[in-house]
């Protein structure tokens, strides 16, 4: 597939909530457009709408955030990168979602760099292009960096930017295995609060806590320490219901512990969280090793009622073209668990946005009950 060099006025014409701009390769060329700002606000008016991904529990709703308010946070992300003193932006986030607004559309343009726009199933630009690129990385574009070293080591330095959803390990171990090459930030937020902290990783000033932004601050009192307690933030760039008004604070559904006056440290999303017989799960960290060890197109797990246990997970596997994994495998795998799952289903597929979060699951047609394993 590609790269279609598309206007920047024939860009933001064609809408970016379109089809063709999530599905295809696409290049536009910012660091030939004098005021990029002035372009932009004219193009996408004054109040722009984005939807909240949803959550196995339900669909997204619509969020509306002012022109000001993106074009502010896109400053923000564009100082992340800045440093590394980046050519080009290389963009695996679909431009109709916030995030993708955002590190597709509005970073590159306050960068003044021309960026390429790669869909899961399309071509990496051509080697040695550029030398210096800040990437704009989702889950999934980490096993295709992975897969892509001649193109990184072709390179002199990637910046990679990651948001959306947990960290998957494979971008661990390519930042790692990449050292000389790569270095990632990664950026906790959500289409309500927008960005509310940065951290970077696997390098110079790496840790797992995370730091606020300059313009967010912790909604008081807090708490410090060992006390666990849902992420609550004020500032000026929080999203609004249709019809509404920026809010004075935004409570997410994550839980943190406060570290400092302007740190914490993340203990898990509300929605993915159990406790399974007085031991707390994190079913993001459940996952990891099973992807690790299991042949699969997809899985996750799932949070379900328990008449006994009260609180409990399932495990849904979308085995793809292929048989899926074996039982043997499936049951090493299992083993190296604090807890097992309630049950294990085979299912056609699992329901994700474009970003990689999971959605509402799609469990119809059942391919396979694979039964109880508590």
């Amino acid at each position: 597939m590609s790269y279609q060099e598309l206007t920047p006025a024939a860009f933001i014409g064609s809408g970016l909530r379109s089809d063709a701009l999530v599905e295809n390769s696409w290049t536009v060329r910012w660091d030939r457009v004098r005021d990029p700002e002035d372009l932009l606000a004219d193009a996408l008016g004054p109040v722009l709408e984005f939807r909240s991904s949803g959550t196995t529990s339900g669909g997204g709703r619509p969020w509306h955030r002012t022109w000001e308010q993106a074009w502010s946070e896109a400053g923000l992300l564009a100082d992340l990168v800045r440093g590394e003193a980046p050519e080009a932006v290389l963009s695996f986030a679909p431009p109709r979602h916030l995030y993708g607004t955002l590190v597709s559309v509005l970073v590159p343009a306050r960068l003044g760099l021309p960026v390429w726009y790669r869909p899961q199933f399309g071509r990496m630009p051509p080697e040695g292009l550029h030398r210096r690129w800040a990437v704009m990385a989702i889950p999934w574009a980490f096993q295709i960096l992975s897969r892509r070293r001649a193109w990184i080591r072709s390179s002199e330095r990637l910046a990679i930017l990651h948001s959306t959803a947990s960290l998957p390990s494979a971008a661990g171990r390519l930042v790692l295995e990449e050292s000389e090459h790569a270095v990632l930030t990664e950026v906790f937020g959500s289409t309500e609060s927008g960005g509310v902290a940065t951290r970077r990783l696997f390098g110079s000033g790496s840790g797992e806590d995370w730091t606020l932004f300059d313009d967010v601050e912790f909604v008081l009192p807090r708490s410090r320490g060992d006390v666990e307690e849902p992420l609550r933030v004020r500032g000026p760039r929080l999203a609004f219901p249709p019809g509404g008004a920026p809010p004075d604070e935004c409570r997410l559904d994550d839980h943190v512990r406060v570290t400092g006056d302007r740190s914490f440290r993340f203990s898990g999303r509300r929605d993915r969280l159990v406790n399974v017989n007085g031991l707390r799960l994190d079913l993001d960290a459940v996952e990891e090793p099973l992807r690790e060890a299991l042949s699969c197109a997809d899985l996750a797990c799932v949070p379900v009622r328990d008449d006994l246990a009260g609180e409990h997970f399932e495990l849904l596997i979308a085995a793809g073209p292929g048989e899926g994994p074996s039982p043997s495998s499936l049951d090493t795998a299992l083993s190296r668990l604090a807890v097992r799952p309630r049950r294990i289903r085979v299912v056609e597929r699992i329901d994700r946005s474009e970003t990689g979060k999971l959605r509402r699951l799609r469990q119809e047609p059942l391919m396979t009950d694979l039964g109880e394993h508590t």
